[in-house]
């Protein structure tokens, strides 16, 4: 019987895979064994869509809980991609700036995909519902994402993070012990009892959780930060510190911006306000002007600082100019 010869370019990806794995010390021909008998890989299998959609599951009846927990695993799944650019960045030896151009302009989309999102939250869900079944989310809280924190670790140099009235005292320190700043980093001061001032149970069993990864990653990025990183980058230009700026922007007005306008609509009610799940003060954690989070500010001027996130909240939240 005839059998039909292969291709010759098929003939010559074999000489290629053979000269591979000869390197390498393997048998080529038991890995064509393996691939014989191994199944056709499928879309589902892949990326694992059966668990995936299982990874749903609410607390309540209400329907439109599954679009509040979906919603929030589509976030952290972008956060995700945006640690992963990051990493890159930290990552290189001898930085250029066409390489911390590519990987932060990926960055800023994954920022602006967010941003535009918001709308899924507070356009996608009856407040009827949302107001009940967030009771039974308690303490839990979108405040106790470690995965945000730990971008902002990662962006910027951790005095930068200090709550705003301890900010100035810290700017210049050299840090040797993180835990000494840790307690009063911004966030912090988003989850303590409105009616106390004490640390919210949200708050405690983040900190359990997360606390001693957190620190950690303070620690390995206090030199590698994607501050540093631009600082080393021998061929910076204006294009690269202008994505620096709008990366600043992005994370530090317009997502925290989007997350109030949802907020508002949800939790603001006359005469008086709807606590946050967990007990965090969101009116003033989420706007940009209170907290003046800015991860550059070496590359504001002082009035750029000093109406840091003003107007937005007015103007995209209420829909009135200054």
């Amino acid at each position: 019987m005839n059998r039909e010869q292969p291709p010759k370019e098929i003939i010559e990806k074999i000489h290629q895979l053979h000269e591979k794995f000869k390197a390498s010390g393997q048998d080529l021909s038991s890995y064509l064994e393996g691939l014989l008998y191994a199944d056709y890989l499928t879309y589902w299998d892949y990326i694992n869509l059966d668990t995936l959609l299982t990874l749903q599951q609410p607390k309540t009846s209400f329907k439109d809980e599954k679009i509040f927990i979906i919603y929030h695993q589509i976030t952290e799944l972008y956060f995700k991609l945006i640690i992963w650019e990051l990493e890159q960045i930290a990552g290189q030896e001898e930085i250029k700036a066409a390489f911390m151009k590519e990987r932060l302009d990926r960055v800023i989309m994954y920022f602006d995909q967010l941003i535009s999102s918001f709308s899924v939250m507070w356009k996608g869900m009856e407040k009827d519902q949302f107001l009940k079944f967030r009771m039974s989310l308690l303490p839990s809280s979108g405040f106790q994402s470690a995965q945000y924190r730990m971008i902002e670790i990662m962006s910027t140099e951790i005095q930068h993070l200090v709550n705003l009235k301890e900010r100035e005292e810290y700017r210049d320190i050299n840090l040797t012990s993180v835990d000494s700043l840790f307690d009063i980093l911004y966030w912090q001061f988003g989850a303590k009892e409105l009616a106390t001032g004490e640390k919210t149970l949200t708050l405690k069993t983040f900190e359990q959780k997360y606390g001693k990864k957190l620190k950690e990653l303070i620690m390995a990025y206090r030199k590698k930060n994607i501050w540093k990183t631009y600082l080393k980058c021998p061929d910076k230009d204006e294009k690269l510190t202008g994505m620096m700026r709008t990366y600043d922007m992005k994370a530090n007005i317009f997502w925290p911006l989007a997350h109030y306008k949802s907020a508002v609509r949800y939790l603001q009610r006359d005469p008086g306000d709807i606590a946050a799940t967990g007990g965090t003060n969101w009116q003033k954690y989420l706007p940009p002007r209170f907290q003046k989070v800015i991860f550059y500010p070496e590359l504001w001027s002082d009035q750029e600082i000093e109406e840091w996130g003003k107007g937005w909240v007015v103007r995209e939240v209420f829909g009135k100019e200054e």
